[in-house]
């Protein structure tokens, strides 16, 4: 007997994720030790499911020297930028494993206890299929057989009005955001999505 549909999921944020912002190199970020809990609502008549997170009770790992890498050297330390999640829900397909989530949240960087700037607010929408802009084109990755997807977006950030920083990120510009994590249901719940042909969910078997 197939075990009954999961009505939550656990995001976890994995390393190997990246952020791109103007013409600067792509950071390598390690998200490790980030996520949250996300509840799934009843199926669309396409039978896709609105997925929503809720903010207070997302994890985002700083931007540091302990967790973000540019050209292979660390952020010098003091520098972090740190990110408060205002929202992040969508829509997932059970029948591809494909998400669109959006995303909202407010990106600080400061520099030790001498310095905050003013925040700036991102918005985008995270997909696991392509993006395309001026700058980026990317391609995201859908739920496998394991929970694991690459999460992909593109947002315009505006100028922050602190005149040195606006001019240091050469805002407006855009911003690429890649984002590796696992979903994994509620214990004794099966997936809400199809497995890859060939292959199971964990805690289930593989078709014969």
């Amino acid at each position: 007997m197939s075990p009954p549909a999961a009505a939550t999921l656990e995001l976890s944020t994995l390393a190997d994720c990246g952020l791109a912002i103007s013409g600067y190199p792509r950071f390598r970020y390690d998200a490790r030790g980030g996520g949250g809990s996300g509840r799934l609502g009843q199926p669309a008549g396409d039978g896709s499911r609105p997925l929503r997170f809720q903010p207070d009770g997302l994890r985002i790992p700083p931007l540091d020297w302990r967790s973000t890498r540019v050209l292979g050297v660390p952020l010098p330390p003091g520098l972090s930028i740190g990110i408060e999640a205002e929202q992040l829900e969508g829509v997932l397909d059970p029948a591809s494993g494909s998400l669109a989530l959006n995303f909202r949240a407010r990106f600080l960087f400061r520099l030790g206890s001498l310095y905050s700037a003013p925040p700036l607010l991102v918005t985008t929408e995270l997909v696991t299929g392509d993006i395309s802009s001026q700058r980026h084109r990317r391609r995201g990755q859908p739920l496998d057989s394991d929970g694991l997807a690459l999460l992909v977006g593109v947002a315009t950030i505006q100028p922050s009005g602190e005149p040195w920083l606006d001019r240091v990120l050469g805002l407006p510009d855009e911003a690429l955001a890649l984002l590796r994590c696992r979903f994994t249901p509620e214990p004794g719940a099966g997936f809400p999505w199809e497995p890859p042909a060939g292959r199971s969910a964990p805690g289930q078997s593989a078709p014969a």
